[in-house]
């Protein structure tokens, strides 16, 4: 089907991973082969001692122990490799995380420039001078009036009290009743 709109998918196997992972692949076969020898002369060492022939199944019992050494040192190797492929990704996690501490610390660096130290003193002075004034603008509204201010309210109240408000004339008829 190819490609969905023509983007390249990227493997994530490395050059590096694939080395390691081809070698390991061969021990893992060169295992498989020993462990199919082995099991061979030991069939092959029983036979023998059924024959008579103790001196060559001794020569090949001394064969199979150094496969079996052997044996043991692949996997010794195999474990390396694994130990070492785990190392790798975990080198790799930390380049990550280093380089998003540098990408972090330039940004942190810009706006320290952007913003200095008297600007951030400025604007908090400025701040402050703002939530005073909105306190004193509180205080009024809350009714802290003066006793000269609640005298010129009262005047204003007893002016508006005494001017002649017309109202609209009420109907002299009567409502008509309600039909249920």
């Amino acid at each position: 089907m190819g490609n969905l709109f023509g983007r390249k998918r990227r493997s994530r196997v490395t050059e590096q991973d694939k080395a390691v992972l081809q070698q390991r692949d061969k021990l893992r076969q060169y295992q498989k082969r020993l462990s199919l020898s082995l099991e061979r002369e030991r069939a092959l060492a029983k036979q023998l001692l059924t024959e008579g022939k103790k001196e060559k199944a001794l020569l090949l019992l001394k064969k199979k122990r150094y496969q079996e050494q052997l044996l043991d040192k692949t996997e010794n190797q195999i474990s390396n490799l694994e130990r070492m492929v785990q190392d790798i990704e975990f080198t790799q996690i930390e380049m990550k995380v280093i380089e998003g501490l540098k990408i972090g610390n330039e940004c942190l660096n810009k706006m320290h420039q952007v913003m200095s130290i008297e600007e951030v003193e400025r604007i908090i002075g400025e701040t402050q001078d703002a939530v005073e004034y909105q306190r004193q603008i509180d205080e009024i509204l809350a009714g802290s009036l003066t006793e000269e201010d609640e005298d010129a309210i009262l005047e204003e109240l007893n002016t508006i009290t005494q001017e002649q408000v017309e109202l609209p004339e009420v109907p002299s008829e009567p409502l008509p009743e309600k039909i249920p």
